[in-house]
């Protein structure tokens, strides 16, 4: 029998965090094919997690620009997705999660009448706006796929509730848990806590750390500021806290960041380079509680039984909140400030947020994607 031939494509870090286990599954089944197609939307960061995962590209499109924006984007992917997977002749395309590239890579596959899996799919905000772009890219993959692979019960209500057939639908967990315990393996194989001990110079202070992302496109401009300052001021009233931030690479990030955290004045606070995958990890374990408005950390961090705080107004991951381990606080300075000290002074605030089953997963996510791929295609 003709091995069944998956071309998985992704163009992003978190992306290609969660297509990993994926593509590591399918190469060590029998009767699979795998072939892989970068965008490379993002560059280097995406390039440390392919070699952390030892993952090569069968194409690189290389679109990335400085200043790029959404339009160069969109164009540039079709146009070369289109190139690839007429070469590449996949049976199915896979694409993760709500990036344009997942949005182009969908379309592009159903242009060539090509089935398309959706890692991720039915997270939902229903503000279109919030997160931009992803909210709609996650609605238009799901219109496409055949398959629609829903991290938990709630993805797979939403994609119900809009009509997309139970047919297509499959609960599997999300492979952001697969991908974490591979990384976690990783740290204890290589011996590499010594070494990341010994790079991290903060983590000699044995102060709680509190660890800080931020990124988000919906938040550039005052409330990114608002962020920030709540930041610094966190930093000035807790001075028996480390506050470690690695900063974003994208300009709308980096210059409030420069305008408003002076870390000359503020020992206490880490401003450090954007971070490999392995050792952003070993720092979330290392946290006391974490700060972002990052997705994919929403799931990890519940991993780590971390009490996280999201600085965003609305969330398409809602099982963290109702599990207890996660709080949506918004973007406004004096409510991020307020959450977060309340987690700092309140040991038992802290084990509230912290002591909660993991919704997003077994870490079995890869599995059954795989296994529902060939019965089904």
């Amino acid at each position: 029998m003709k091995d069944k031939k998956v071309l998985t494509i992704f163009g992003t870090r978190p992306e290609a965090i969660k297509v990993a286990p994926v593509i590591k599954k399918l190469e060590s089944t029998k009767g699979f094919k795998n072939e892989v197609c970068i965008t490379a939307q993002h560059r280097e960061m995406l390039d440390q997690v392919l070699e952390m995962f030892q993952i090569k590209a069968d194409y690189d499109l290389n679109i990335m620009e400085t200043n790029q924006d959404l339009f160069k984007i969109t164009t540039k992917a079709l146009t070369g997705l289109k190139t690839v997977i007429k070469r590449s002749k996949p049976d199915v395309v896979l694409v993760q999660g709500d990036t344009t590239t997942s949005f182009i890579a969908a379309l592009a596959a159903y242009y060539l009448k090509i089935p398309v899996g959706h890692i991720e799919a039915g997270l939902r905000t229903y503000d279109k706006y919030s997160p931009f772009p992803e909210e709609i890219n996650r609605h238009m993959t799901s219109v496409i796929a055949d398959f629609n692979f829903a991290p938990t019960s709630r993805a797979k209500d939403n994609l119900i509730r809009e009509g997309v057939s139970g047919r297509k639908i499959f609960i599997t967990g999300n492979t952001v848990v697969d991908a974490l315990r591979y990384t976690l393996s990783l740290v204890d194989l290589t011996g590499s806590t010594a070494l990341l001990e010994k790079r991290f110079e903060f983590l000699r202070n044995k102060k709680r750390l509190v660890l800080i992302t931020g990124h988000r496109r919906e938040s550039f401009g005052e409330g990114f500021k608002n962020i920030c300052r709540a930041i610094r001021r966190l930093a000035e009233a807790f001075t028996d806290h480390d506050f470690v931030y690695p900063v974003h690479l994208n300009p709308n990030v980096r210059r409030p960041v420069q305008q408003i955290l002076d870390s000359d004045k503020l020992p206490n606070l880490y401003l450090i380079k954007p971070l490999e995958y392995l050792p952003f990890v070993y720092l979330m374990k290392k946290a006391y509680c974490i700060l972002t408005d990052s997705g994919g950390i929403q799931e990890e961090a519940v991993s780590f039984n971390k009490p996280v705080l999201i600085m965003r107004n609305i969330t398409e991951r809602p099982e963290g909140i109702e599990a207890g381990a996660v709080r949506l606080v918004g973007n406004r300075e004096g409510n991020i400030f307020k959450e977060c000290k309340k987690i700092l002074l309140n040991k038992r605030s802290h084990s509230a947020k912290a002591k909660k089953k993991n919704p997003y997963g077994d870490g079995r996510a890869a599995e059954r994607i795989v296994e529902i791929i060939g019965r089904s295609v």
